[in-house]
């Protein structure tokens, strides 16, 4: 049984409608959940309390940490830059190999031992020297309201702010959602949609919306990541097919990590990815032209290397998610030819490293 929603729980949220049989619908994302007096929508965190829809994770964290923002993955934004990390509960997804679902399926907010207003995440971040701040560990759709508010009290501190998200949303809200979002890293789950629909309880057209609309109608920096799982979504058809589609599409400079599986949550019975795997997903992608291509979860040093895709020469050399070799101009170009690489790049001065350092926000 789902709890019930309580009044402490009454943050109104935005992007949801009368229906004319006394339901109310959330507009917030494709599932269009209608809901009766006291129901919760798909994503549990979203529900109905009294005449109004309600966000009930407001201000409510499963934790913060610190990461390198390799780990998001982002390997063209701020590159060996910290971030201050944070998830709440829930998801509108209902991915049968979810990697986070002790987070992202929680039915009850025991998860949720951190309280942090907005102001006091950012006044953190800053304390902390973070670049930037990541809505991560469960899909930050859901709570778009507070990672809204949190965006703004960043960016009156000058912390960035990226998004680690699915895409699964409704034009208004995403319009309203990105507008806040300096980085995006959108999981591009499969190419089908037999897989959308039979393995994530969702579909694929939603998210492609939001793929071309983050590359052609934002000044949002995009990467993309594709969790490849043995015999479901790793056949050489598929990555065809999704590697013409992005550089159609998106555009040849946008960079996607093709990520190794193992077994979890509802999925124990299929095999880990092999790195052979994602070695050949990574030369399907550049065969179709795609520049940057990464490998994840996996140790294999070309395919966490950013190359020079004009004259070849190493960049950032990367050991997991520690910088070793960092070869690029401060304004973004290969010093060896002058190329522009696509990206957000500054003053490099060290790596934060493949730390993950918990950290206590209160107020």
């Amino acid at each position: 049984m789902d709890e019930p929603i309580s009044s402490a729980e009454r943050y109104p949220a935005k992007y949801w409608h009368w229906l004319s049989d006394g339901r109310i619908q959330c507009d917030l994302c494709p599932r269009d959940c209608k809901l009766h007096e006291g129901q919760r929508g798909a994503c549990f965190v979203r529900g109905r309390l009294g005449d109004e829809m309600v966000l009930t994770t407001y201000g409510r964290s499963s934790g913060f940490c610190v990461d390198p923002i390799e780990k998001k993955p982002l390997n063209h934004f701020y590159p060996g830059s910290s971030i201050l990390s944070f998830g709440t509960a829930g998801c509108n997804l209902a991915c049968k190999f979810c990697q986070n679902w002790d987070i992202s399926k929680s039915r009850s907010f025991d998860k949720l031992a951190d309280q942090a207003s907005p102001e006091a995440i950012a006044r953190t971040a800053e304390h902390l020297g973070c670049k930037s701040v990541a809505f991560t560990y469960n899909d930050p759709v859901i709570f778009a309201e507070y990672a809204m508010d949190v965006a703004d009290a960043c960016h009156e501190r000058n912390i960035k702010t990226v998004a680690v998200t699915a895409g699964y949303i409704h034009a208004e809200p995403r319009r309203d959602f990105f507008t806040k979002i300096d980085a995006a890293n959108v999981d591009l789950k499969a190419f089908t949609e037999e897989f959308y629909v039979k393995q994530t309880g969702s579909h694929l057209q939603p998210v492609l919306q939001t793929l071309k609309y983050l590359k052609h109608e934002t000044q949002v920096w995009l990467e993309l990541t594709t969790l490849l799982i043995p015999g479901l979504n790793d056949s050489t058809e598929e990555l065809q097919a999704l590697s013409e589609w992005v550089a159609r599409e998106l555009g040849v400079e946008v960079p996607i990590h093709f990520t190794a599986f193992h077994p979890d949550y509802k999925m124990i019975n299929i095999p880990s990815t092999p790195t052979s795997t994602l070695i050949r997903a990574r030369k399907i992608a550049h065969t179709a032209g795609l520049k940057y291509v990464y490998t994840g979860n996996v140790h294999n040093e070309e395919g966490d290397t950013t190359f020079c895709p004009s004259c070849g020469v190493t960049l950032i050399e990367r050991d997991w998610y520690e910088i070793a070799h960092y070869h690029l101009t401060p304004n973004g170009h290969c010093p060896d030819c002058s190329a522009a690489i696509a990206g957000r790049f500054g003053e490099y001065a060290e790596t934060f490293g493949r730390r993950r350092i918990p950290v206590a926000i209160g107020g």
